[in-house]
């Protein structure tokens, strides 16, 4: 599944949906999509902000552009994923991963632009920068024709979101891997996460073990349980969720404040929905 297209990926998830579901999604997709575009309308439209911001882009370093980028993936993982995780297992988002000043806001919305019209179009970049701004005002009023489904708010909107997904996906992956970072990696748990977790009272006339210490949790003492119903002694999760976001067990992840580890994990949330019943 791993070698799968982002889009195909995200497609395969999208169809389980249930028609009543995917309409809910497709609302929440069209009003993100509209906001943004009419953020960069604004930005194009004057000459100074354009300058403003070309000239904040340019000054970002590919791993701060990267950066960027990633926010605006994980804003629409989180988007994507919602449907797909029970109330049970879900978590409110996290300020230090979804916070963006507007200056980067609009730094991102235009990056995604030039990104497009590289990939579409590479000729229209090649004129000197001083043209650019009507270039790309002649390329984007050219594409709000074309893109079915944007004026109307129907399901339309969802393909091109889900390229510029796919996009993203790509290029977060090459600036990590360029950089030498890896695909996996072991990542803290959210303290918001962690502080949702409820106790419970171990009863019953099965033994309970907690599998980090290899100690049964003795009857009526509360035990930390997490979102997959695992239980453990909170003195033994507690230091394991400062290290890593996954079950002793099962691996099932909680929520990170690591922008890429969170991207992985609704990433993976995806890819599992998607997936064919086949046992494997």
């Amino acid at each position: 599944m791993e070698e799968l297209k982002p889009s195909t990926v995200i497609m395969a998830a999208l169809s389980t949906l249930s028609p009543p579901h995917l309409s809910d999604l497709s609302h929440s997709i069209f009003s993100d999509v509209h906001t943004s575009r009419r953020r960069l309308t604004f930005i194009l439209s004057s000459p100074t902000l354009f300058s403003f911001t070309l000239r904040h882009l340019n000054s970002l370093s590919l791993s701060h552009k990267s950066l960027l980028v990633a926010r605006f993936l994980l804003s629409a993982l989180r988007r994507l994923s919602r449907p797909f995780q029970t109330p049970s297992k879900s978590f409110p988002h996290h300020p230090s991963t979804a916070f963006v000043t507007p200056r980067d806001l609009d730094a991102a919305v235009l990056l995604l632009l030039l990104c497009d019209v590289r990939q579409h179009n590479p000729a229209a970049l090649e004129t000197p920068i001083t043209h650019w701004r009507s270039t790309l005002c002649r390329i984007y009023s050219d594409s709000l024709l074309t893109i079915s489904g944007i004026a109307t708010g129907g399901s339309g909107a969802i393909i091109p979101y889900i390229e510029t997904v796919g996009r993203c996906w790509k290029f977060v992956g090459f600036v990590v891997s360029r950089n030498g970072g890896k695909a996996r990696r072991e990542v803290a748990a959210s303290p918001v996460a962690v502080v949702e977790l409820p106790s419970v009272a171990v009863g019953g006339c099965m033994a309970v073990e907690c599998v980090i210490c290899k100690e049964e949790m003795n009857e009526g003492r509360d035990a930390c349980q997490l979102p997959c119903e695992h239980l453990f002694h909170w003195l033994c999760i507690l230091p394991w969720l400062r290290k890593r976001n996954t079950c002793p067990c099962c691996r099932f992840q909680l929520p990170t404040d690591d922008i890429f580890g969170e991207i992985q994990r609704l990433w993976d949330i995806l890819v599992k929905v998607g997936s064919p019943s086949d046992g494997d």
